[in-house]
C-alpha cells in the first residue's frame, strides 16, 4: 500500500478513500476486490508446503459456486473449501489496523488469503447466519476463519493465526446460496439478519478465547448456518459441562478423563510379577508406602521411568493398564521386544524393585450408558479393553449392558489371558466371545480354544452379526485398527461410535506437508547442551539446543510423528501429556491446555521434561 499526494491509498494498482475521508460518510459496504489463487507447493523449513494462500486480484466478472469462485482452489480440505467454507472475507479496515499494528505498507489485496477484500462487514458487527447479495449471488456467514500456519507463511510473520484470534479480528467464511457473478465494486446489501445475532468476533472466541461462556455457547451451537465442524467444537464444552469431566479445552482437544491423579512420577513396588506366556509379563504395582493408588478409569495406561543402569539416562516408557481399576494398585502386561524397555521389564525386573510410575491416563476409556459394547484386541493390544472388561463384570448387577470380546492371536500359546477372559466373560449374562488364530498349533482346538482360523475380515464381522448400535474399542496393530475401522464402518457403525487406543507415537498430522519417506526417529545434530527432553511413547531422549523455537521443531528435527496446525498455541493440535518437568510459552496460549498436558508448538523446557509423545 502506498499513498499518493491526493489522499488515496492505492491497493495493486487500485484507489480506495483515505481513512479521513471514510470517517466523513459510511456508505453501503461494497466490494473492493475479488481474489483467486489455486493450489502450489512451496519450500518452508524444510518442508514442501502444498497451499493456496497466495491470492490475487482479478479483474471483471468471476462467478461464485457453491464450492468455490472461478479461478480459485483451495489445497487443504479438512481446514479450507467445502459448501460452508467456499468464499473467505477480509475487512479494509482490519487491513488499515494491522498496517498501523505490525509497521507495515506493503500490502495487496488478497494478502489475509481471502476471496473478497470489503469496505465495511466488521467480523465485531457481521453474525453468523447473516446474508448479504453481491452482484447476482446470495452468500450466508458460516464461521469465523480455521486458524492456520499458512497465513503465518504468506505474512512473513509466524505469530499470525494467534494474533488474529487475539486481536478479534479473524475474517469469515460464507457459503453460497445463490450462485451468480461478482466483481470489483458491487455493492454489498445486507438481505436477512442471522438468528441469535452472536457475531463473527464472539463466536471465534467463545472457542478460541480462555473465556467459555456456556450460556452463549449453547446459543451459537443452535445456529442452522453454523458449520458443522464449529458445531462440535461448540457441542463438546456442553457435553463435557453434562459428565462434569472437564480438562482444559473440550472443544479443541477433546478429553474424556479428569486431570491426572498426581503430576509427575511417584514410585512403585513391584508387588508381583506373572509369566503370562513366553513373550509377556505382568508386573503388579503397588504404593512404595503401602497406600492404595487411585483408581483408574478402564483403559488408561502408565507411563514408566526406569533405570538399567546408573550411566544411563531414563527409560521412559508406556504401558497400558490390563487388570482391574479400581483395586488399589495397578497391573500392567509387557511383550518382550526388540526395545531397550520391554527387555529389561521382562527379563531383569523382580517382586521387590522399585519403578517410578506417572497417574493413570489417557482418553481410551470405557464410556458409560447402556449402549452394547463390542472389545477388539489383536495380540498385546488386548490389555486396555483387559481393564474394561474387568469393570463391565464388576458392575453387571448393576448395570447390565450386551458385550461382545472379539480378539486375534497367532495361537494359544501366545493367546494372552485367555482363561481371564473366559472367567470375566462369564459373569456376564449376556456376552459373547469370538477368536481368530492366524497360525494354530496342531494342538489348538476349532470351536474350543478359538473360534475361526485366519483375521478378521468384513465378511467374518457380518458373520458374527454384531449390533451396530454398540460402542467399539479396537487396540492392536496399526494394520489391525485400520482394517477394522473401515470394517466397522462398512457395516454401518457411527464414526463417533468407534474408539481406539494406538500403542507408540499417534499419527501426526500435519496439514499441507507432502509426504515423505518415514525415517526412524533420531537425535538431531549436532546434539545440544540444554535440559534432557524425553519422549516417551518414541523412546527418545535428547538434549534441548537453543537454536530450536519450540519444541515442536525438536520433535521434527528427530523425524518423531508430530501434531500441529497453528504453531502458535491456539488449536491446541499439538497438546500432548507432560509427565513431569517445566516449560516456557512463548507466546503465551490463549487459553492453557488441560492439567497434566502441555502445548509443544510455542514452549520450550525450564528443565529436563518428560513428554507423552
Amino acid at each position: 500500500m502506498t499513498r499518493d499526494g491526493r489522499g488515496l491509498t492505492v491497493v495493486s494498482g487500485k484507489e480506495r478513500p483515505s481513512e479521513d475521508a471514510a470517517r466523513t460518510e459510511e456508505p453501503m459496504p461494497k466490494l473492493l476486490s475479488v481474489n483467486v489463487g489455486l493450489p502450489r507447493e512451496i519450500a518452508w523449513q524444510g518442508k514442501t508446503v502444498r497451499t493456496a494462500i497466495w491470492k490475487h486480484p482479478v479483474p471483471g466478472r468471476v462467478f461464485a459456486r457453491r464450492l468455490n469462485l472461478d479461478g480459485d482452489g483451495q489445497a487443504d480440505l479438512e481446514g479450507h473449501g467445502g459448501e460452508h467454507r467456499a468464499i473467505m472475507v477480509y475487512q479494509l479496515e482490519a487491513y488499515r489496523y494491522w498496517e498501523r499494528e505490525l509497521g507495515r505498507n506493503d500490502f495487496e489485496y488478497g494478502q489475509f488469503g481471502e476471496n473478497f477484500t470489503v469496505d465495511g462487514l466488521a467480523d465485531d458487527e457481521v453474525c453468523i447466519g447473516d446474508r448479504y447479495r453481491i452482484g447476482t449471488a446470495v452468500f450466508e456467514v458460516t464461521q469465523p476463519r480455521v486458524t492456520c500456519y499458512r497465513l503465518g507463511i504468506r505474512m512473513n510473520n509466524p505469530q499470525m493465526a494467534a494474533l488474529l484470534v487475539s486481536h478479534r479480528r479473524p475474517g469469515f467464511y460464507c457459503r453460497v446460496i445463490t450462485e451468480g457473478e461478482v466483481g470489483e465494486g458491487d455493492e454489498i446489501e445486507k438481505i436477512a439478519d442471522g438468528p441469535s445475532r452472536i457475531s463473527v468476533a464472539e463466536v471465534d472466541s467463545l472457542l478460541y478465547s480462555a473465556n467459555h461462556d456456556l450460556d452463549r455457547i449453547a446459543v451459537a451451537a443452535r445456529i442452522p448456518a453454523l458449520s458443522g465442524g464449529w458445531k462440535g467444537s461448540l457441542e463438546a464444552f456442553l457435553q463435557a459441562a453434562k459428565t462434569g469431566i472437564r480438562n482444559g479445552n473440550p472443544g479443541l482437544a477433546s478429553s474424556a478423563s479428569s486431570p491426572p491423579a498426581w503430576q509427575g512420577f511417584r514410585t512403585a513396588k513391584v508387588a508381583e510379577v506373572h509369566r503370562e506366556t513366553d513373550e509377556v509379563t505382568s508386573l503388579v504395582l503397588a504404593d512404595n508406602e503401602g497406600l492404595h493408588f487411585p483408581s483408574a478409569l478402564p483403559g488408561q495406561y502408565l507411563v514408566l521411568r526406569c533405570r538399567p543402569d546408573a550411566d544411563s539416562p531414563p527409560l521412559v516408557r508406556s504401558y497400558s493398564i490390563s487388570g482391574a481399576s479400581d483395586g488399589g494398585a495397578y497391573r500392567i502386561s509387557v511383550k518382550r521386544g526388540a526395545g531397550p524397555g520391554s527387555r529389561h521389564i521382562v527379563d531383569a525386573t523382580l517382586a521387590g524393585d522399585t519403578l517410578e510410575i506417572s497417574a493413570p491416563r489417557g482418553e481410551f476409556t470405557l464410556r458409560p450408558g447402556g449402549r452394547p459394547v463390542v472389545l477388539l484386541s489383536a495380540g498385546i493390544g488386548v490389555t486396555p479393553v483387559l481393564s474394561m472388561l474387568h469393570a463391565l463384570a464388576s458392575t453387571n448387577a448393576e448395570s447390565p449392558r450386551e458385550v461382545w470380546w472379539i480378539h486375534a492371536a497367532r495361537s494359544a500359546r501366545e493367546h494372552v489371558f485367555a482363561r481371564e477372559a473366559r472367567q470375566l466373560l462369564a459373569a456376564i449374562p449376556e456376552s459373547h466371545s469370538a477368536i481368530a488364530y492366524s497360525k494354530p498349533d496342531p494342538a489348538d482346538e476349532l470351536g474350543n480354544d478359538f473360534n475361526i482360523r485366519g483375521h478378521w475380515d468384513l465378511a467374518s464381522l457380518k458373520e458374527l452379526a454384531i449390533p451396530v448400535e454398540a460402542d467399539f474399542y479396537i487396540c492392536g496393530p496399526s494394520s489391525f485398527l485400520k482394517d477394522m475401522n473401515r470394517d466397522l464402518i462398512s457395516l454401518g457403525a457411527p464414526h463417533d461410535a468407534i474408539h481406539q487406543e494406538v500403542f507408540g507415537p499417534a499419527e501426526g498430522i500435519e496439514p499441507g506437508v507432502t509426504r515423505v519417506e518415514k525415517k526412524i526417529p533420531h537425535s538431531p545434530l549436532p546434539p545440544g547442551t540444554g535440559p534432557m527432553v524425553s519422549f516417551a511413547r518414541s523412546g527418545l531422549a535428547v538434549p534441548w539446543d537453543a537454536r530450536f523455537k519450540s519444541i515442536l521443531e525438536l520433535a521434527e528435527a528427530c523425524d518423531l510423528s508430530v501434531r500441529w496446525s497453528c504453531r502458535t498455541g491456539v488449536c491446541h493440535t499439538c497438546e500432548c501429556g507432560i509427565l513431569g518437568g517445566r516449560l516456557r510459552y512463548t507466546p503465551e496460549p490463549l487459553d492453557q491446555p488441560g492439567s497434566g498436558n502441555a502445548l509443544i508448538c510455542c514452549s520450550t523446557p525450564e528443565t529436563p521434561v518428560e513428554l507423552d509423545l
